[in-house]
């Protein structure tokens, strides 16, 4: 075992599914499980004792669900939590997103079908768990939101839009890890009839789409939906790329969900609806990178300023992971760095009065 192994506790009712789990991180000799849990307070009791780097979770569970555990964690022993989830229908997904709301970082779908998993699986289950494991979390106090990322709280700056001969007609925005809970951020704040569609490329595991655009759809006032090849995107609507395909736009501006090759590794990939954004809307896009491993978007970003678009990084304070927004700033793609609860006035102020005063959501 290695020395400074990342210390894993696994939180799930099912025997089966820990012995999987298990199983499947026994693989790396970087992570250790230092112990197992059947329900929330069970974990609970565990923490202090055990002292894991990582807790991986489940939502259902006897006596204390996984978003009451989730919440408890981050008041008394803040850490990052991996949520392994069944990608069962948007109902059971929307209560692992209500868990990164509560705190978590990510989720992961929960190996079905056997006593082992597929190679695969667990090779991206173990990167996973690198990913989340090197994540810094802040703890929160009982009065605290859950609607956004742990994250310092900056103060909001006052955004200044830049001369432009054209008005944005379109804004682009591309997202991985702590990607979710930034949009919520982001999506929540926005008026009910903003002016421009958004696309949006979220990197997230096999399933998990459908119910992130149900949770997200629940934040914004508008619509948020998968597109539809061969549509023209709509204003006060925000649209996410089908699974494992490429969210780009034709010579025609509509939306098409391209199956080329990955880029980078990723499909879909910010950079290639960067890039489609750019060539159609040039200095009339608006491009937002937010946090993520890794450095896809900072091509994408880099064709859009180019363009003469309007081009946002999150900041290194509010990004779960500073990767994606970083390698756009240090290639000169951002024209403006903000906290991610400032974007969506940054936006506002970008797409003019068109877009509508905020609602009274109370």
């Amino acid at each position: 075992m290695a020395r400074n192994a990342i210390r894993v506790l696994l939180v799930d009712d099912s025997p089966l599914a820990l012995a999987v789990l298990r199983q499947m991180l026994s693989a790396s000799p970087e992570i250790e499980v230092v112990g197992a849990a059947t329900n929330g307070r069970e974990a609970l009791d565990l923490i202090p004792t055990l002292q894991p780097t990582l807790i991986c979770t489940d939502y259902h569970m006897p006596g204390m669900n996984g978003l009451e555990f989730t919440q408890q964690v981050m008041e008394r022993f803040p850490r990052p939590i991996l949520v392994v989830s069944s990608a069962v229908g948007a109902s059971d997904t929307d209560r692992a997103f209500a868990l990164l709301a509560a705190g978590a970082v990510d989720v992961f779908p929960k190996p079905r079908g056997g006593q082992t998993a597929d190679p695969l699986t667990a090779e991206l289950f173990i990167k996973k768990v690198k990913i989340v494991a090197g994540v810094w979390v802040r703890g929160r106090t009982p009065r605290e939101g859950t609607g956004t990322a742990p994250a310092a709280v900056l103060p909001r700056p006052v955004f200044r839009s830049p001369q432009a001969s054209r008005s944005p007609q379109i804004v682009a925005i591309g997202a991985s890890t702590g990607g979710p809970q930034a949009l919520q951020t982001i999506l929540s704040q926005l008026p009910d009839r903003f002016s421009v569609p958004i696309l949006c490329v979220q990197h997230i595991s096999s399933g998990f789409l459908p119910g992130l655009v149900s949770w997200l759809g629940a934040y914004f006032l508008g619509t948020v939906q998968i597109a539809r090849p061969g549509e023209m995107p709509q204003p006060g609507h925000v649209y996410f790329p089908p699974e494992n395909t490429h969210l780009v736009i034709d010579e025609k501006g509509r939306m098409q969900a391209s199956n080329a090759p990955p880029l980078g590794g990723h499909r879909p990939s910010v950079t290639a609806t960067f890039c489609a954004a750019a060539e159609f809307y040039k200095d009339t896009a608006v491009g937002v990178l937010l946090t993520g491993m890794g450095r896809d978007g900072g091509e994408g970003m880099q064709a859009l300023a180019l363009a003469g678009a309007l081009t946002i990084a999150q900041d290194e304070a509010t990004s779960v992971i500073y990767g994606m927004p970083k390698d756009a700033v240090e290639r000169g793609a951002a024209r403006v760095v903000l906290p991610v609860d400032a974007i969506a006035r940054a936006l506002i102020e970008a797409v003019g009065p068109s877009a509508h005063p905020y609602r009274d959501r109370s």
